[in-house]
């Protein structure tokens, strides 16, 4: 079954277009949407409607903007050679801005601010909750202000990441803001490098104690 919805406020190809709904995309909206346990029925067609026109958005600029459609070239940063992954990146990343903003706009006038953040963790599979756990684990020590501003570029992360299509671009955007948290806590006095091999060193001293059990 396919839906087809009119997107009167995304510009998505420079101009208003219909958006194709698969059945597939609709029910993801709704399993989202089911999760906040709205009572009231408009708001909650209106959270499933938006999702499902920024997801189907999101689907055709990525199929009708391949990775083959960005030169190859170098990552500036790195010097090294542009991947397949990057380039996809970079082709998604040109997607117009009303697309994310219609999002969440949709969003913000149908939900509390809590709730909208329910959302982009279903987009992106609650990473800002896990990474966040792995630095405190990392981390143990990690003061208030810290905590906050990791805090802060995760969530970065997530409303960045909600518009690209699969799970290895969402990561490649986690990763730009894990480290910018990295880079802070070096410039804080601590060694990351030196917190994360501490860290791998006890997890492999843990697993050695209890399978010696």
């Amino acid at each position: 079954m396919l839906l087809t919805l009119l997107i009167t406020s995304v510009n998505a190809f420079s101009q208003t277009k219909d958006i194709v709904v698969t059945e597939e995309i609709l029910t993801k909206a709704k399993e989202w949407t089911s999760a906040l346990n709205l009572s009231d029925a408009a708001k909650k067609s209106a959270v499933e409607n938006v999702i499902a026109v920024h997801l189907s958005t999101i689907r055709d600029w990525h199929n009708d903007h391949p990775s083959s459609t960005v030169p190859d070239g170098i990552n500036p940063v790195t010097g090294n050679k542009l991947s397949d992954l990057d380039k996809q990146i970079i082709a998604d990343s040109a997607m117009p801005s009303t697309v994310h903003q219609s999002l969440m706009d949709g969003l913000k006038k149908n939900l509390t601010p809590e709730q909208v953040e329910t959302i982009l963790d279903k987009y992106t599979i609650g990473k800002v909750e896990f990474t966040m756990k792995g630095y405190k684990a990392i981390v143990p020590d990690l003061t208030a202000d810290e905590e906050a501003k990791i805090l802060a570029f995760l969530k970065q992360a997530r409303e960045q990441a909600i518009d690209y299509k699969n799970m290895k671009q969402i990561s490649a955007i986690f990763e730009i803001y894990k480290t910018k948290s990295e880079q802070m806590l070096n410039n804080n006095g601590r060694s990351w490098r030196a917190l994360y091999s501490a860290y791998t060193k006890k997890i492999k001293e843990e697993n050695a104690a209890r399978a010696k059990q």
